[in-house]
Order: structure tokens, then sequence, then C-alpha cells
């Protein structure tokens, strides 16, 4: 039954998509008339059939109906309630299934919102839209249907991925995909505001919001994909460079500097091009992004190992979205009302461009990064991996007058400033950045090409955003945001210079010498959980002054049968202990691994301290 429902409410969906995009031409003929009700009945249904389907899913997790081969292979009767339910899209199906959700539901609200904006952009923008929404409704009936029908019924599922299992990223993926399907809003406004020839100071106020709704899901999905992937993999690391991972940062890139170039549109009415351009880039970067991850073609460990033949579906829905779009910018492109206002090379435009200029710098790295073992293998057959030192060899040289361009920019006055006043100020923060760097590297004892410049930048851009707080003329929303990055870089920086690792095998009474700490494996005891059965251990790391248990497990799943390892971690406002074991074949012995990582709780502080700032952004703007 609920197979049924779910079907013919997609069905539905989709009929009212095929209508509005045949009826929105007609409405772009008659200039005086609004978005007639039947349009917004239509997106109003299509809306509510999408939610009903995504409802029949989750009840079907729910109860564990395994007539449906979605919810049979991806939840086990035994699966924690919270579980089942973050199982509806902790799949391929399930997750698309969300992500058209999302699309119908945002589109809803622009339709809503907009209203005082001209019909002839309202209804290109809803035409655009839906195009994507259908797009997606086809790939997921003739493709990867959530509710496909198994007969026999069996009487238990395969059960849900282990590390899967897990609050942060039960709640990850519903986030992260808010931040992308922000970006087709962006993608089909920029279109519709390109061809009504409305890229301009109010259609930049417009589309503000939506840029920040977007980047502050994206940055908040991250931050909790990078909290799983510390404690849960149990590898001691917050980014790997993970081709996943990439996927979702280059968008945020790109989001970033769509922001800052829609705030110059606002103040300036300059830079309508760059806007145009990068908000289509932005989500042909969200679309690549979706290809990539559904394709079966990229080697991650949270990645969708589907049939490739998936992936062709959206390569080409993704192809002639791109072509759609760049034709239509160049055959539109004279509509866009270039003022060529004249600015001084010393202007805060100017430190906007050029600090976009970096961003996009650091999209093509990783994006190259990401995609040049790809194209390798399929040329000639050769497996190759991309991992960190390529990205900090060609990222941290760039990063430098990067953090330079930032502390100095946004104090930089609009349209020209002086270059004959030497800010003492400034010069002082300065000094002051290079003689905390020098002392600092000589007592950790590094040396490396790059160390001490970028301290310096680092330490310098945080002390000039901390004396950001005194100034008035600029706003408290970027000035937290602005702190919040700095306070991210350096403490990454510092973590990555002072973290030390211990590995060992070891056995029940065994102790070890570590620095100036002794590590002593204590006992071992066996507890009982629903779906799992766990090996725990009790670790006691010990110096002059005190002591602190760590109890990591190793988790043995029923269904689906699989061993995996949990971390404990205790941590403090200076650094975290970070401890995990795992079996080996030697009778009695386990794999230990130790690891003191400072300054971890202040980047996840920091990358709140960022989304917080453009929360306050929207809250202010709206209040």
């Amino acid at each position: 039954m609920l197979n049924q429902i779910g079907n013919y409410s997609l069905y539905i969906a989709l009929l009212s998509s095929i209508i509005i995009i045949i009826q929105s031409p007609i409405l772009l003929n008659r200039n005086n008339i609004n978005i007639s009700g039947r349009i917004f009945s239509l997106i109003s249904i299509q809306s509510l059939m999408i939610i009903i389907s995504f409802i029949a899913l989750i009840i079907g997790f729910i109860i564990s109906d395994f007539s449906n081969e979605t919810v049979y292979n991806n939840s086990h009767t035994s699966k924690p309630f919270f579980y089942k339910i973050s199982g509806t899209w902790g799949n391929h199906e399930g997750s698309l299934l969300l992500w058209l959700l999302v699309l119908s539901i945002f589109l809803l609200i622009f339709t809503i919102t907009s209203k005082n904006l001209s019909n002839k952009y309202r209804i290109l923008t809803l035409f655009f839209q839906e195009i994507i929404i259908l797009g997606f409704l086809l790939f997921i009936l003739f493709t990867s249907n959530p509710f496909m029908s198994l007969f026999p019924i069996p009487n238990e599922g395969s059960g849900l991925n282990p590390i899967l299992q897990d609050p942060a990223l039960a709640i990850h993926p519903p986030i992260l995909y808010l931040g992308y399907v922000g970006t087709s809003i962006i993608f089909s406004s920029s279109l519709a505001a390109l061809i009504s020839g409305s890229v301009n100071k109010s259609w930049a106020k417009h589309i503000k919001n939506w840029v920040l709704v977007s980047w502050i899901f994206l940055s908040i999905g991250i931050l909790l994909g990078s909290i799983w992937a510390y404690y849960e993999l149990g590898w001691g690391g917050f980014w790997f460079w993970d081709p996943v991972e990439n996927v979702s940062l280059m968008p945020w890139f790109c989001l970033t500097a769509l922001f800052h170039t829609i705030l110059i549109l606002e103040k300036r009415e300059m830079f309508h091009s760059w806007a145009v351009i990068l908000s289509i880039t932005t989500f042909s970067l969200s679309m690549s992004g979706t290809f990539l991850v559904r394709s079966g073609i990229l080697n991650s460990i949270h990645t969708f190992a589907n049939d490739p033949s998936r992936g062709v579906f959206i390569l080409c829905f993704l192809f002639i979205l791109i072509t759609l779009s760049i034709f239509i910018y160049f055959f539109y492109q004279n509509k866009i009302k270039n003022n060529f206002t004249k600015t001084h090379i010393v202007s805060k435009e100017t430190a906007v461009l050029v600090n976009n200029l970096f961003m996009m710098f650091f999209l093509s790295v990783v994006l190259i990064g990401t995609v040049y073992p790809i194209f390798l293998e399929v040329v000639n057959n050769d497996k190759i991996s991309v991992g960190p030192p390529f990205y900090h060899k060609l990222i941290v040289p760039f990063l430098i007058p990067f953090l330079i361009f930032m502390a100095i920019g946004p104090n930089l006055n609009w349209i020209k400033d002086k270059t004959n006043k030497i800010n003492l100020q400034q010069l002082l923060f300065f000094i002051l950045s290079i003689i905390i760097s020098f002392i600092f590297l000589k007592r950790v004892g590094i040396s490396y090409l790059f160390s001490l410049p970028l301290f310096i930048a680092s330490f310098f851009l945080f002390f000039i955003t901390i004396k950001d707080f005194s100034v008035k003329k600029t706003n408290l929303s970027q000035k937290i945001s602005h702190f919040g990055f700095s306070l991210f870089i350096l403490s990454v920086l510092v973590n990555g210079v002072l973290a030390k690792e211990y590995s060992s095998n070891m056995k029940v009474g065994d102790e070890r010498k570590f620095l100036n700490k002794t590590i002593k494996f204590e006992s071992l005891k066996v507890n009982e959980s629903k779906n799992y059965q766990s090996l725990e251990a009790n670790f006691k790391i010990s110096d002059k002054k005190n002591s602190i248990n760590l109890k990591p497990e190793v988790r043995v799943y029923d269904q689906p049968q699989t061993i995996t390892s949990e971390a404990d971690i205790k941590s403090t406002l200076y650094s975290d202990n970070f401890l995990v074991f795992n079996i080996l074949k030697n009778d009695g012995f386990y794999n230990v691994r130790y690891q003191i990582k400072p300054f971890m709780i202040w980047i996840w502080i920091s990358i709140i301290l960022i989304s917080f700032g453009g929360i306050l952004s929207i809250v202010k703007k709206n209040g």
C-alpha cells in the first residue's frame, strides 16, 4: 500500500511539473498578469505530493515494510528507531527523494516570497526550477525508484551500514542538501534575471538571502561531516581531502565568492557578469558532485557505490543544464547593464575581486585534484590517488597573500582609499605577528619553507579581526564570520604543528611510555546492545600531575555483520585526547593508537562562528 501511495504521488508531481513547464511560457506573454492561481496551485500540489511520497517512505522504514526493496536493503527490525528514520535518506534512492523534496519546498517558498518582483522574472525562475525538478523526478522514477516492490516479502532486512548509524551523520545529509538545493534557486534566478534584463541592485538584494541560506547550510553540513569523520572513522582527523569531502568544499568556495560579489553588486552596481557566472558555476558544481558521488566512479568511505549507468543519466542532465545556461549567458549578456564606475586599485571593491580570484584558484586546485585521477583512469587505465601533499603544496603558498588581503580588505573604503597614510595600528599588529610566529615555531622546532610566513599571515588576520570589533563601520555579522575564519585557520595550523601520535600493539596489563605520559591498558569487558555487541577497553593515561581514563570500543554489528572501532575522546579547551584500538590476529594483542590533538574544539567553534555570522546577517535584515 505504501509503495503504491509513494509511486502515484511522484507521478502526480511529474504531471504537475510538465503542466507548469508548458503553462509558464504562455504566462510570459501576459505582462500585466501575475503568476496565476492555477500555477501556484500546481506548485502547491506538486510539493504536497512529494511530501506525501517522502512520508510514505519514512513510514515504510519505521514499520519495517520489507515489501519495499529500499527498506529491505537499508533497514532491519533490530535497528534503533532513530536510525530507522535516518535510514530513509541514508541510501541512494531515499537521499534523491529528500533532494527532490527540498527542491519543491524551496520553489514554493520562492513563489511566496517573491510577490513584489517582476512577473517575467518570477515566471522564468519558476520555469528553470521546474526543469530541474522534472529532471530529478524522471531520474527517480525510471532509474532510482525508492518504491520498488519485493515478492515474496522477506522476513528480515539487510540492515544499515553501521558507520552510518551515528547522530551527526544522520542529520548531516539533510542539512548538506539544503545547501546544495539552495544553489538551484540561485541558478534559476540568475538565468531569469539575465533574460529579463534585471541583473541589478534589486535582484542582488533579493537573491542575497538565498545565497546566505545555502552557504550557511553547506557550512554546517560540512562541519557535521568533519566531526563524524573525526570520531567515527577512527582516523583522528577532521579532513582528508577525500573526493566526497572535496565535492562539498568546491561549491562552498564558489558560494563564498558569490556572496561577496552580490554585496558589491548591491552596494555599488558592479560585477554583474561575475554574479551570474558564479551563480551558474555554484549550481554546476553541486550537480557535478551529485554525479561523482552517485556514479560509483569515486573511491570513498562515504560515497554511494551504485551502478555507474545511473550516473549517465545525471551526467546527461548536467550537460543539458550547463549547455543551456552557457547558451543563455552568451545570448543575453548584452542585457547586463555594466556600470563602469571608476574605482581605485586601493579600494574595498578591488580587495573583494582579488579575494574572489584566490577563491577561484583554491576551487581549481580542489577540482583538478578530485577529477584528474578519474580522467587518467579513463584514458590509460592507471589508478592514482591525490592526497594531502598535492593540496598543501599548491594551496599553502597562495593562502599567505589571501590571508593578508582578507585582513586589510574589509577596512578599506569604497571607491578609493588613501595610500600615502601608513596605518600604524596594522603595522604594529604585523610586527607582533612576526615576533609571535618566530618564537612559536622556534620552540616547536618547525622550519618548513612556508611555515613562518603562513603563521605570520594567520596571526595578523587573527589580531585584525579581533580589533575590528571596536570599529563601527563594519557590521557585526561580518566581524563574527571573519573572526571565525581567522580562528579556524590558526586552530588548524596549531593543530597540525603540535599534534602527536603513538601507536603500539598492547594486551591487557601492558604499559607504554609516550612523551611524559604513561599509557596503561587496564581492562576489557563485553557489553550487549540492541543491534551490536561491543568490546570495551579501559585505558589510563597519566602523567605527574593528573590522569584520565579512555574507554574506546570495538563493535560487532549483527545486521549487516560488521566490525567497527569507536574512538573515545576527552576534550578540553586546549586539546583532545583521542584513543582507538583494533583487534589483531595475534591472540590477546590489540593495536592501540593514542593521539594528542591540540585546539580541536576551536576548529569546531570557529566553523560555528562562521555560520552564526551568516545567520545573524539574515536575522538582522529580516528583523
